[in-house]
C-alpha cells in the first residue's frame, strides 16, 4: 500500500492527495471529468481503498462482490489519451499507463455517467 503524505496525490498530479484526487476517494464529492475519476481509481488502487473502486464501478459490469485489490506495487501514471469525458459529456475514453513493481498496465478504458456521476465501464488491458 503507498502511503499519502506532504510529496503529493499518488496520480502524480503534483497536487496534494487532499486537494486532487482525496475527495473523490473518500466520496466527498463525484469526478468532474472521466480522466479525473481514472486518476481516483488509480490512487484508489494504489492506497488499497475497495470501497471507492467498487462505487466507481458500473454496476452491469463490476463484479458482485470485490472483498480486496490485487497487492501490487504502483509506482506511476501516465495519461497516454484522453478522448470526451469532460464535464458536459456522457462518456468518455482514458487510456493510461499504470506501472508497478515488475510492470506496466496499459488499458483503454470506456467511462459514462450513471445518475450524473461518472463510473468505470470497462477497458481493453495489455501487460507491457
Amino acid at each position: 500500500m503507498t502511503a499519502v503524505g506532504p510529496v503529493g496525490c499518488p496520480c502524480g498530479s503534483g497536487l496534494a492527495y487532499d486537494e486532487c484526487c482525496g475527495p473523490v476517494v473518500r466520496n466527498e464529492r463525484p469526478a468532474d471529468t472521466a480522466e479525473e475519476l481514472m486518476r481516483s481509481r488509480y490512487t484508489a488502487y494504489a492506497l488499497g481503498d475497495v470501497d471507492h473502486v467498487f462505487r466507481s464501478w458500473h454496476p452491469a459490469t463490476r463484479p458482485d462482490e470485490l472483498d480486496q485489490l490485487p497487492r501490487l506495487d504502483w509506482t506511476g501514471l501516465e495519461i497516454v489519451e484522453t478522448v470526451d469525458g469532460g464535464p458536459g459529456d456522457d462518456h468518455g475514453v482514458v487510456e493510461f499507463r499504470a506501472s508497478y513493481a515488475g510492470g506496466v498496465l496499459h488499458e483503454r478504458s470506456r467511462f459514462t455517467r450513471r445518475a450524473g456521476r461518472w463510473v468505470y465501464l470497462d477497458g481493453i488491458t495489455s501487460e507491457e
